[in-house]
């Protein structure tokens, strides 16, 4: 199997993997949508972060159901009895969607070779089922075509795929991280998906020389010799796995004040942000965050190192106003701290 590019390895783009990592330990949070440049890593931190993710134990059926949720499992596993559930150690999926991708190709299908062959009405399982309790990943997602977001966005809030169509009625478990990125100057998303997505974060070519160099550097020294290079960084992303499993642990028994709970949505109310998704995906975040640092509490710096993240997408536009969506909400955590 072809090796991931290491997570630890990635040079720059803090808060890129920062996104990832806390969408990791609570992928409750909704995703993370990357804009920027081309060739700035986000495909390459998607997969390095899923290869850094210890593997899961899965059922053997086409959805890789969880052993552990009995509840979620699909009608196959359901339909066995439990001592014939077969499971295996499996890596964690990540799972590319191309801009041409059909809706059947995505949600599933009729078996079409086995109708015709054998008579019989089977589901052929799409990209959704193979990633369940993964990743998917979805470059250029601005040019996505509207019905399939829609699709999309629906499978991602509800964590269930439902096909009905050519006599079929199928159900099975869809939980996965969505991630998406894409390039502005390429076409704008629509603001209802914009405000699904939990986290945003922007990329930019890196314009220090040393960055740069230390990039290519990397990049070449990965391509000429991938299980070498993957060995001298194998201590650093062993320390991102440790984290992100103990974080895993902890998030339950992270506080949230209700000190810090106004403090957001004084954030948000400031910003003008439509609806309490905003504040509510600050909070998750914040307490990944805080989980991730090992802390009992959720307090007001977490809530201002993730607001960024977590607002600026959602953000109206403001024609008096020329600053970028980040800079506006920088400038709010810094008004209500002094305030």
């Amino acid at each position: 199997m072809r090796l991931a590019f290491p997570f630890a390895a990635i040079v720059g783009q803090d808060q890129m993997k920062l996104a990832l990592s806390i969408a990791a330990v609570d992928p409750a949070i909704g995703g993370v949508l990357v804009f920027g440049d081309r060739g700035t890593g986000k495909s390459t931190a998607v997969r390095a972060l899923a290869a850094v993710l210890p593997e899961i134990e899965a059922a053997s059926c086409p959805y890789r159901c969880d052993p552990a949720r009995p509840d979620e499992a699909c009608e196959t596993c359901r339909g066995k009895p439990k001592s014939r559930r077969g499971k295996a150690r499996v890596p964690v999926p990540v799972v590319d969607l191309p801009l041409g991708a059909t809706e059947d190709r995505i949600a599933g299908s009729l078996d079409l070779e086995r109708a015709l062959s054998a008579g019989e009405k089977r589901f052929e399982p799409g990209l959704l089922a193979r990633a369940n309790r993964g990743f998917l990943y979805i470059d250029e997602i601005n040019l996505l075509e509207d019905h399939l977001v829609d699709l999309l966005l629906d499978v991602a809030a509800s964590g269930e795929n439902v096909v009905e169509r050519e006599g079929l009625s199928v159900r099975h478990p869809a939980r996965f991280v969505l991630v998406g990125s894409g390039n502005p100057e390429e076409g704008e998303l629509r603001p209802q998906l914009l405000d699904r997505f939990g986290l945003s974060v922007e990329v930019k070519t890196p314009t220090d020389l040393a960055t740069r160099i230390e990039v290519v550097k990397r990049r070449d020294a990965f391509e000429r010799d991938p299980a070498g290079f993957t060995a001298r960084f194998e201590a650093e992303n062993d320390a991102v796995r440790g984290a992100i499993l103990a974080a895993r642990e902890r998030l339950a028994n992270v506080a949230v004040p209700d000190e810090t709970l106004e403090k957001a949505a004084q954030l948000s109310i400031r910003l003008g942000t439509d609806g309490l998704r905003g504040e509510l995906t600050l909070m998750r975040a914040a307490r990944a965050l805080a989980a991730l640092q090992g802390g009992a509490e959720v307090g007001w710096p977490h809530l201002a190192e993730l607001a960024p993240l977590a607002l600026s997408h959602r953000l109206r536009r403001d024609p008096l106003d020329e600053a970028g969506s980040a800079t506006r909400v920088t400038r709010a955590v810094g008004e209500l701290a002094a305030a």
